[in-house]
């Protein structure tokens, strides 16, 4: 175990909200939670498609969905080197079902692309391919440093550079972008009670996501515990690195925010929730991200919505 300072020592056990899980609880939610992707019809949502949304509506909605689909697959790809890393088999064995999670929420966003928004050929190739262009330039730069961290962490699977993995993947990714985005989309399709299938899906991802999320806090928690010097450096390295590309990953094209407003939200809920979200996980993990060493994470004496904001300022300067 690295030694500990005054200033870093990690939280006592049973402390925090993470210490709340085990890792046994959330691999059996996974047995109960499972789902099938391909036993979902389409056919009322290919039709609502075609006829109940308006062309403005089919160019917003799929350029949202286009970042889903290439993300459940890129974290499907750079999940394994994690599986390696976690220093426990029940660990190991929870990975192992979220790598199976991710997979399936690839082939469930790569169905409906092609079945109802006629998008690719039916293989996942074609499917990426076809969506590329629709990547935002914060959504290219996050998941690039996503399969540099996969490198990385088969070369060092140390408790330091898993807790950088791990808060870069559960708590970032999925945590900070990819919930309120589910939360987002669920929203207004339940609103509109359209795209039933599809919404069906989503409600199942959302479901495995949370389950991802709580696994990623336990873990970097228990992390944190091992090394309370290297992990929150480690942490806040990544946070640095990564966080200030967040505000440009739902930045619409031209930043026309009718991409949004046309489903009822504003980017800066979606934005408040992600940094509402990754405060509230880091904390859970016992890892506040004032604690943090380093410059302050985020600017001090501002709510949530005028970080938003500025960002979103800083960004389109």
């Amino acid at each position: 175990m690295a030694a500990t300072t005054q200033d870093s020592t990690a939280p006592a056990l049973g402390s925090l909200p993470a210490d709340a899980i085990s890792y046994e609880d959330l691999y059996a939610r996974w047995e109960r939670g499972n789902w099938s992707a391909t036993e979902l019809d389409f056919t009322e949502d290919a039709r609502q498609w075609r006829e109940d949304f308006t062309e403005f509506e089919r160019t917003a909605a799929l350029w949202n969905y286009c970042l889903f689909f290439w993300g459940e697959d890129a974290v499907a790809d750079n999940l394994s080197p994690y599986i390696d890393a976690a220093p426990l088999e029940e660990q190991k064995y929870f990975l192992t079902t979220q790598q199976v999670d991710e997979a399936r929420h690839a082939v469930f966003f790569k169905r409906f692309m092609r079945e109802v928004c006629g998008v690719g050929d039916g293989s996942a190739a074609s499917g990426l391919q076809a969506i590329k262009p629709q990547l935002t330039p914060g959504f290219r730069k996050i998941f690039d440093r996503l399969d540099r961290m996969a490198d990385e962490l088969r070369k060092d699977r140390s408790p330091a550079q898993l807790a950088a993995a791990v808060t870069l993947y559960h708590v970032v990714i999925e945590a900070a972008l990819a919930q309120p985005g589910q939360h987002f989309i669920c929203s207004y399709l339940e609103k509109r009670d359209q795209l039933p299938a599809f919404r069906e899906g989503m409600a199942n991802i959302a479901a495995d996501e949370q389950r991802h999320i709580g696994f990623g806090v336990k873990l970097l928690s228990d992390l944190n515990r091992e090394d309370p010097v290297g992990v929150p450096k480690a942490v806040a390295r990544l946070l640095h690195d990564v966080t200030r590309y967040t505000a440009q990953v739902l930045m619409p094209p031209g930043w026309d925010e009718r991409y949004i407003t046309v489903f009822g939200a504003t980017y800066d809920e979606v934005g408040v929730e992600g940094l509402t979200s990754l405060t509230t996980k880091l904390r859970s993990a016992g890892l506040p991200p004032e604690s943090l060493p380093g410059p302050a994470l985020l600017p001090p004496g501002l709510s949530p919505l005028e970080v938003s904001q500025r960002a979103r300022a800083a960004v389109k300067a």
